[in-house]
């Protein structure tokens, strides 16, 4: 048996349990869709059939044209619209609102003394939490900015191993900064040569990509870059050399016209994006994240309408936007949605301009390729993982159900499944 780390132990507490409704040693699961997405095209289609062996898609297409493997269980979710999995391009599981006075945004739980120590078991225990209202919320996909250490590996793989429930993370593990301001959980990088070997120690720490906090919070929130060109651009080209992408964090101005220069392969969370910047985002087919609902806070207004029109300025330059709320784990007034309540980034989306369609590719194909797994998730296709949620209506006309997601598979494991009379019957042949 795989040896388990304290965390790991810890964890176990959070299992599976009731919500887990897949049987043991079940090879093949047959779903029957009233309707399907794939997560590409531009259209639903109607009365499908996906076959599921084992924790991938064997078979998916009309009712008619697919024949039912002997043996196989079924889940009628006929009355239902069946999506892939969805992918969050951008949060934090561990930041947190569950380190008391490490950032300046941090705010601990209600129910947690002001300036109480967290141990990192403790802070793992609540992401842990997050993970799991994550996944049944919908998102069988997340890729994490930066835990502050090395407790998302911990979390990555006692999911991964079956120990937790909890979307398949893609994980930064400390992420990189070249200036004193600004969160604390981030490493220092004083030069490019350090920048580089922190590349190496985060990758060999466990990390999957890079993660490099560019836009300097002082004397403004979108201040000038934290690190010089010359140190990013070691970051960046080490991180190439090693195989793995880079995400900046470049809210505006110079910070994200470094960032281009620099290579990042994602600008996150942009703000302030001008039309020259959104011009080479787009010919370097970099991906991009905005997280607008969190700026939709009346305590932000100003900052809203200056996002808003630079999303819209991507949008129409035909940039890749993918689907990111920077969920944290934080409450107070500068909070935005919390995990679990993702899914309302959707609703935003569409009210500045995106079609419903458009905005679900975000979270599912774009969303998969921003990480690289085009292979593995992001569309329902044979040979990719069984991972689907489903609704009640139709969020191609209203994307506001993808807030009401019913049911949640996962590698072929059901997670939730809250469709009432024949939506919830699940049989075997």
């Amino acid at each position: 048996m795989k040896r388990l780390s304290t965390i790991g132990f810890a964890l176990l507490a959070l299992g599976c349990g009731g919500p887990c409704l897949g049987a043991d040693g079940q090879k093949v699961v047959v779903i029957r869709a009233g309707q399907l997405y794939d997560g590409k095209s531009d259209q639903l289609v109607s009365n499908q059939v996906i076959v599921a062996q084992g924790d991938r898609i064997a078979e998916v297409g009309p009712a008619a044209s697919i024949k039912i493997p002997a043996g196989a269980a079924e889940i009628d979710l006929s009355m239902a619209t069946v999506l892939p999995g969805l992918i969050d391009g951008h949060n934090h599981m561990f930041k947190i609102g569950d380190y008391p006075g490490t950032g300046a945004e941090a705010v601990a739980p209600s129910f947690i003394q002001p300036g109480t120590p967290f141990s990192t078991p403790y802070v793992t225990l609540l992401a842990a939490k997050n993970a799991r209202l994550d996944l049944e919320s919908g998102f069988t996909t997340s890729r994490d900015l930066s835990s502050g250490g090395t407790a998302d590996v911990d979390l990555r793989d006692a999911i991964n191993e079956g120990i937790v429930p909890g979307p398949r993370m893609v994980i930064t593990t400390e992420g990189l900064k070249g200036s004193i301001a600004g969160p604390r959980y981030f490493h220092l990088v004083d030069s490019p040569w350090e920048g580089r070997k922190q590349v190496r120690v985060q990758l060999r720490n466990g990390a999957d990509f890079i993660k490099i906090y560019v836009n300097n919070l002082q004397p403004t929130p979108y201040g000038g870059p934290t690190m010089t060109l010359e140190e990013q651009q070691a970051i960046v080209d080490e991180a190439h050399r090693q195989g793995v992408r880079v995400a900046c964090t470049a809210h505006a101005g110079l910070a994200v016209r470094q960032s281009i220069e620099a290579g990042c392969d994602s600008l996150e969370l942009g703000i302030d994006i001008d039309p020259d910047s959104i011009r080479m985002i787009v010919d370097k087919g970099l991906f991009m994240t905005f997280a607008l609902t969190i700026n939709k806070n009346p305590s932000r207004q100003s900052v809203r309408e200056i996002q808003k029109a630079s999303f819209q300025r991507a949008l129409k330059a035909g940039a890749k936007i993918v689907f990111a709320v920077n969920a944290t784990g934080a409450h107070g007034k500068q909070a935005g949605p919390y995990h679990g309540e993702e899914a309302v980034e959707f609703a935003t989306m569409v009210e500045y301009g995106m079609t419903p369609l458009q905005a679900i590719r975000s979270a599912t194909s774009v969303g998969a390729d921003n990480i690289g797994w085009r292979d593995r998730v992001g569309s329902i296709e044979r040979g990719k993982l069984a991972d689907f949620v489903a609704v009640s209506g139709n969020p191609a006309n209203d994307v506001t159900e993808l807030e009401r997601v019913k049911f949640v598979m996962k590698g072929g494991q059901v997670f939730r499944n809250d469709f009432a009379g024949p939506g919830a019957s699940m049989g075997r042949r």
